[in-house]
């Protein structure tokens, strides 16, 4: 089992890695929603984008990426993994979730996004860099507990749809 959650949790950072590289396939600019506001102010002052344009693909993201990982991981964890109960469900949920944040933090955060010119926005520069100190800190306190949390509930919901 541990071996089918490690693959099914990379598979995950694989489909993370993806909406990035779809996201950022004509300049990082296209992924702007995800940098700080001061990014977003001044891309919009340079005339690379606009605020209708962030916050359309902020939408975007959110309302097809987020359920898009939800989904991938009931799947795994209720159709392919036939977990049963909230403990089953819980813990197998929260290991892909917790592959997949590593993931996030540590490769596309920490090296893409932190030591190649992949993610920079011309104009910028002087921003950088765009994941600071206080935004690691809230990324890895909001992945770590926000994955438990996410687990809990998605198993609590299916426990009282699999009754």
């Amino acid at each position: 089992m541990a071996v089918k959650l490690l693959f099914e949790g990379l598979g995950l950072g694989f489909l993370l890695y993806l909406v990035c590289a779809i996201g950022i396939r004509h300049g990082a600019v296209g992924m702007v929603h995800l940098y700080s506001e001061a990014v977003q102010t001044r891309t919009v002052k340079l005339g690379l984008t606009s605020s209708d344009e962030i916050r359309k693909r902020s939408l975007l993201f959110k309302g097809l990426c987020v359920p898009g990982y939800l989904i991938y991981v009931l799947v795994c964890v209720y159709g392919i993994n036939g977990a049963k109960g909230f403990f089953q469900g819980f813990w197998q949920m929260l290991v892909i979730l917790s592959i997949m944040n590593l993931i996030d933090r540590f490769l596309i955060d920490g090296y893409w996004v932190g030591h190649t010119k992949a993610w920079d926005i011309p104009g910028t520069e002087d921003l950088k860099p765009y994941i600071g100190a206080t935004d690691k800190k809230r990324k890895w306190i909001m992945g770590t507990a926000g994955m438990a949390f996410i687990s809990a509930a998605l198993s609590g919901i299916m426990c009282l749809i699999i009754r």
